[in-house]
């Protein structure tokens, strides 16, 4: 089964880029059409009704450029927004959701720590995740402040190691030994992160499942597109441009549309 329609990908901002990355990675022939609503970055301290509309809004602007499969990537709207999508769209949706699961399985020391938005933390299919795991301590801790720097190209900044460290000092203390990612915009934080981090906590996104799943979608319900021509991949945003350019190596056109 053959079909040509580009895969669509949204985000509050630039931050699923890193799943995009992953996806294009493993499907380097798909077209991607990637959407960046860093206007109203960060999601994660708005209300579960702002995130489904907004959520709704990026959907639509993807299905009228005929997206085949639209990958929700983004843990923020996925955890508040995911079910409500799938119930009034047709297309197929592919959530991120923070990796709870292996490194709940593998932790040695029983403490596993999770870096994520209050939005993502406070969703009832993150509370439904960590039900599953009663004999595991999750340390939860809300990165405030951290998609802001991001989404203004901060990574490296003072400002930055300062709150990371601030955040992630008392996990160590309390000997996790993995660090769950719970938010597409932390990947690239990952340098600084190791900086901080023992060797022994292993850090974990959920890049590589989501282009997994995205794949068996493909295989199993839409199809893939015909190996013919070079893939294309064209990227939209509702701000200033240039930060989302820098962290795509300024490999790829950038769009910019009040959507």
């Amino acid at each position: 089964m053959t079909n040509n329609n580009p895969i669509g990908l949204f985000d509050s901002g630039i931050g699923g880029t890193s799943i995009w990355k992953e996806i294009h990675h493993l499907l380097p022939n798909e077209n991607t059409i990637y959407l960046a609503d860093s206007k109203n970055a960060p999601y994660g301290q708005k209300t579960k009704e702002e995130i489904i509309h907004l959520s709704c809004k990026n959907t639509e602007f993807l299905l009228k450029q005929n997206c085949k499969l639209i990958v929700v990537a983004c843990n923020t709207a996925t955890t508040n927004a995911v079910k409500e999508l799938r119930a009034k769209y047709k297309v197929p949706f592919i959530g991120i959701e923070p990796a709870i699961k292996p490194a709940a399985l593998h932790s040695k020391t029983q403490k596993i720590g999770i870096l994520a938005t209050k939005g993502t933390l406070n969703s009832e299919l993150f509370f439904k995740n960590v039900e599953q795991f009663q004999d595991i301590q999750i340390l939860e801790q809300i990165g405030y402040g951290l998609v802001e720097l991001i989404e203004n190209g901060q990574i490296n900044s003072a400002e930055m190691e300062e709150l990371l460290h601030k955040y992630l000092s008392p996990m160590v203390q309390s000997n996790i030994d993995y660090l769950v990612l719970g938010c597409s915009h932390y990947p690239y934080l990952i340098p600084q992160i190791k900086k901080i981090l023992p060797k022994n906590i292993t850090i974990i996104d959920s890049g590589e499942a989501v282009a997994k799943q995205t794949k068996k979608i493909l295989q199993e319900t839409v199809g893939f597109r015909e190996n013919s021509s070079p893939s294309n991949s064209v990227f939209y945003t509702n701000t200033n441009p240039i930060v989302l350019s820098e962290i795509l190596e300024n490999k790829y056109p950038i769009l910019v549309k009040d959507f």
